[in-house]
């Protein structure tokens, strides 16, 4: 235990000590061993409970309630104190301890209000236990009570009855949300909620009983004892909870045995659901690659907050999305991933696999695509322009065959305008064949190719080519085109102010590094540039990276093997 638990335990004691000690020594307490035995079991149990959930969950606000129910239970039992102070200060706090046990109900087991119903009846709450609580003390007559400001007799009872009637209806009302709460519950939630949430179901419904017994004269007798009884189970309840999460935890030696048979395809996935108890838990595997993960097809996945990853040997292996209430059970969430850690492992490696073959699925669609587009290109280049100079230069020539015959003079200018057609026409194909495969690039290399791209980039660029001898063609057009690609990018989209190129030769690869200081943000699935590039890179059996994190520049990264 930490000091602070060891403060907060001896205060307890001391306090149940005190308050019981008054409550023996009372005048005005009716079955007065009873009544001091309860005060010290029940305040001694939330205190201890509550301490056992903080040290399971220190963020969780379940604990906190529940030490502060215990301690606002014994300062309300003062009311039972013959010292007048005392007493006056027990009497109005008498029911603070209920607001508490109401919240900690309809908060179970996060902490927190779930909705603005709860907090209305919060609120009504406050109104019963301390608003009209205090003005009921204002008609008061007891010598006790300091705070009396007259003796009316009829209002006392009047307020009283209201704030006993509204006491049921907030009582019955708070349980009903606790049992639907309990009927729309995961398994998991179930598991570790049921034991408070029907406990304290059964308290508000034996407050609400009583309540209404004082109101109609008592016909059951005097049976606020019995209700204190249920409301003593809740904390025992609670670490009967706990005790269910606990043996929950023995389903991971069975989760073990199923693992090691070797499960059919699918089978980690059923098997890990049954340790957890939550047949809607999913699966997810990380691809280092593709720095994300994936469902057991290949297929990319989102991932909520609640998720849980699981690392093996420092690397993460997969995720499971569960349901939101394990995130209460860490420590069966952490034996469950060690106990499945291997197996998978195995199945992070199938789902690997069927990703890179989704990717290399998608990047033959995308060659095509590419393909068929670059043909359609060259055809409407040549189309709309070669084609028609060649055809004018056809029906020049024909003309000028004519001329020649019956006028040789005027033959002339037809033969200057047919060179010039010609030379136009030559001129565009030479264009158009340096947008397929720059001239340079075959003709003199990857260096000279990329001495001349400073030239037509308005970003500052700084070029370092390392590698002295020429690169396999295919590998030279692969990294020309990365680095033409992402330099349209950076003009385009980055707003640099420098942009550095870098290629040298490592490992056998070539490496190819584009780093600029713009805005970063980049994406590679937004859009179809970047993406055809990495096709081209895979399609030599090279990776493509792409890091860009807002407001940190891009670096574009590709690794081509030159063997």
């Amino acid at each position: 235990m930490k000091p602070i638990d060891v403060a907060v335990a001896t205060a307890a004691l001391v306090a149940g000590a005190a308050v019981s000690v008054a409550v023996f020594t009372s005048d005005s307490a009716d079955h007065a061993v009873r009544t001091g035995v309860l005060t010290l079991v029940i305040g001694l149990s939330w205190v201890g409970a509550g301490l056992v959930a903080l040290h399971r969950r220190p963020e969780n606000r379940t604990g906190l309630i529940m030490v502060a129910t215990g301690f606002i239970w014994f300062v309300a039992q003062l009311g039972y104190a013959d010292n007048h102070l005392l007493n006056t200060f027990g009497t109005a706090t008498e029911l603070l301890f209920i607001l508490g046990f109401a919240y900690l109900l309809l908060s179970f087991p996060d902490g927190r209000l779930h909705s603005r119903f709860e907090r209305v009846l919060v609120a009504i709450g406050f109104l019963v236990c301390v608003v009209l609580q205090l003005t009921w003390m204002l008609f008061d007559g007891d010598p006790e009570n300091l705070i009396a400001v007259t003796d009316s007799p009829d209002a006392e009872a009047a307020i009283e009855n209201v704030q006993r009637a509204i006491g049921s209806v907030v009582s019955i009302s708070t349980a009903v949300v606790v049992v639907r709460r309990w009927r729309r519950a995961s398994a998991p939630l179930r598991r570790a909620a049921e034991p408070v949430l029907w406990a304290g179901a059964a308290s508000f419904v034996a407050l609400a009983v009583s309540a209404v017994n004082d109101i109609v004269g008592q016909p059951l007798g005097d049976i606020e004892w019995l209700w204190w009884v249920v409301f003593a189970t809740v904390p025992f309840a609670f670490l009967a909870g706990l005790l269910r999460v606990q043996m929950a935890r023995g389903a991971v030696a069975q989760l073990v045995l199923e693992l090691g048979r070797a499960p059919e395809p699918g089978g980690v996935r059923d098997a890990l659901a049954r340790a957890l108890g939550d047949p809607e838990l999913r699966l997810a595997y990380w691809v280092p690659e593709r720095n994300g993960f994936v469902d057991a097809a290949g297929r990319p996945v989102e991932l909520s907050a609640d998720a849980t990853v699981v690392a093996r040997s420092g690397r993460r292996i997969a995720a499971l999305e569960h349901d939101p209430a394990l995130s209460e059970q860490p420590e069966l969430l952490a034996s469950v991933g060690a106990a499945a850690a291997l197996a998978l492992e195995n199945e992070r490696l199938n789902a690997e696999l069927r990703a890179r073959l989704e990717d290399l699925r998608a990047s033959r669609a995308r060659i095509v695509e590419a393909a068929e587009l670059e043909r359609r290109r060259v055809e409407r280049n040549l189309h709309d322009g070669a084609q028609q100079r060649l055809v004018s230069l056809a029906m020049s020539l024909g003309l000028l065959e004519r001329k020649l015959e019956t006028d040789p003079e005027a033959a002339k200018p037809i033969l200057r305008d047919a060179r010039e057609d010609l030379a136009t026409a030559l001129q565009e194909l030479r264009e158009l064949s340096q947008g397929i495969h720059p001239s340079l690039l075959t003709e003199r290399g990857l260096e000279a190719a990329l001495g001349e791209l400073p030239l037509r980039t308005p970003v500052p660029l700084e070029l370092e080519f390392s590698i002295g001898e020429r690169l396999p063609v295919q590998v030279e057009a692969a990294a020309y085109y990365v680095v033409s690609e992402a330099l349209a990018n950076v003009t385009k989209y980055a707003q640099a102010t420098a942009v550095r190129v870098r290629v040298d030769r490592v490992d056998g690869n070539a490496l190819v590094e584009i780093a600029d200081d713009g805005v970063g943000g980049a994406d590679s699935s937004r859009g179809s540039g970047l993406s055809g590039l990495a096709d081209r890179v895979e399609a030599l059996g090279g990776r493509l990276a792409l890091v860009s994190p807002v407001g940190r520049g891009t670096v574009v990264r590709a690794e081509i093997p030159c063997g």
